[in-house]
């Protein structure tokens, strides 16, 4: 009898690590985390690990001074978000992304990118 309770919080255990594991989480972006591009994007592109809701999701993009450099609310599509860039002079650029995941759990994170040189 033991065993089988023993058993049965092992599997709930398992289970549910697995959950915490499925939010979105950023899997790639463009231009690249912590990259430098030659010459400024006119478009900044996020893929996450799970579908997105874009109505509900925020990406900002900011400047070394702190001013934004987006072009506003982000559009896309499954697991893709994109949004415009202003044009960016040589600098350092830091993004903030928040998303909804379509299993409804909100994540964010945050990474620079360098233009020129």
């Amino acid at each position: 009898m033991r065993f089988h309770a023993l058993a049965a919080v092992t599997v709930a255990l398992v289970a549910s690590m697995g959950d915490a594991q499925a939010h979105a989480s950023l899997d790639r972006a463009d231009p690249r985390v912590g990259s430098t591009v030659a010459s400024a994007p006119r478009a900044l592109s996020l893929w996450f690990s799970q579908k997105v809701e874009p109505a509900f999701s925020t990406v900002e993009v900011r400047d070394a001074a702190g001013a934004r450099v987006d072009q506003g609310k982000p559009h896309g599509g499954g697991n893709v978000l994109q949004v415009g860039l202003r044009s960016l002079p040589v600098g350092t650029y830091n993004v903030h992304w928040r998303v909804l995941s379509v299993d409804t759990h909100i994540t964010e994170g945050s990474f620079s990118f360098q233009v020129g040189q």
